[in-house]
């Protein structure tokens, strides 16, 4: 069962209400097949088999929502996943369908590939402990874990604005957050981030694909992008690939395990 975490009240949680469609997926409702079940379960019983053998308590876990190769992009969708009592808990950040409205979600392992993804298949970088221990902390605390988010969601929000947010900026922003004690609000996680080297994904779109997507989609917007790179056609944003580099190349990251059927 997702769980949502109330904004008002953030010791609180409801059930997900069937619009939510999940970030880095289509929204289009459709019917589960006994295939795609099948393949969801799968892969999850696999996911947490690898999980449990790694001795991590806290990951970044990935999946391939969305065919992103046109963009040079692998997956499409991060969140965390921590263990409690044997259990792993998924917790992300899933955009509303049909409006540029999002929340942090739990749910667990098997419904997060239960959603007709592209591709079955799953990355997780497993953090140093001290990461872990620092990030567990935030994820099981209501208030913490709702720090950094931001509910006005834009799918190719500015990697270095806080107008917006998407879901894999929220990753990356509450990581920051659990690392530094000092951290109060999103722009002081963004100032953080530059200092550790972080680099934005890169995509090229031209004037018409930006219309087309502003006219079309509500959670997507282009406003918070600088002019002189809009305009240039290069648009900053937080891809999932660009994350797991950067867990990589900060020494965060102890492990980097694939998965997939």
């Amino acid at each position: 069962m997702h769980k949502k975490f109330l904004l008002a009240a953030a010791t609180s949680f409801c059930l997900l209400l069937p619009t939510v469609g999940h970030a880095g997926q289509g929204c289009e409702q459709k019917p589960p097949t006994e295939n795609m079940v099948a393949k969801g379960i799968t892969l999850a019983v696999k996911t947490v088999g690898q999980l449990d053998a790694s001795g991590a308590d806290v990951v970044v876990i990935g999946r391939v929502g969305q065919d992103l190769s046109k963009y040079k992009q692998h997956y499409s969708h991060i969140g965390f996943a921590y263990k409690d009592k044997g259990s792993w808990t998924i917790v992300h950040k899933l955009n509303e369908c049909g409006t540029a409205v999002s929340n942090i979600y739990e749910q667990g392992m098997g419904q997060f590939f239960l959603d007709d993804p592209f591709r079955f298949e799953t990355a997780i970088a497993v953090p140093t402990p001290e990461v872990q221990q620092r990030l567990r902390a935030v994820l099981t605390d209501p208030q913490k874990v709702l720090a950094e988010h931001t509910p006005s969601y834009n799918m190719l929000s500015y990697a270095w604005s806080t107008k917006y947010q998407q879901s894999n900026q929220w990753v990356l922003e509450t990581l920051a957050m659990a690392q530094e004690s000092a951290i109060r609000n999103r722009e002081q996680a963004q100032a953080w981030l530059k200092f550790k080297g972080y680099e934005p994904t890169v995509l090229n779109l031209g004037p018409m694909t930006r219309l087309g997507g502003r006219m079309f989609k509500a959670n997507i917007a282009f406003d918070d992008h600088p002019n002189e790179k809009r305009f240039s056609d290069r648009i900053e944003t937080i891809g999932a690939d660009s994350v797991f580099a950067f867990l990589e190349q900060s020494g965060m990251q102890l492990a980097r395990i694939v998965v997939n059927l």
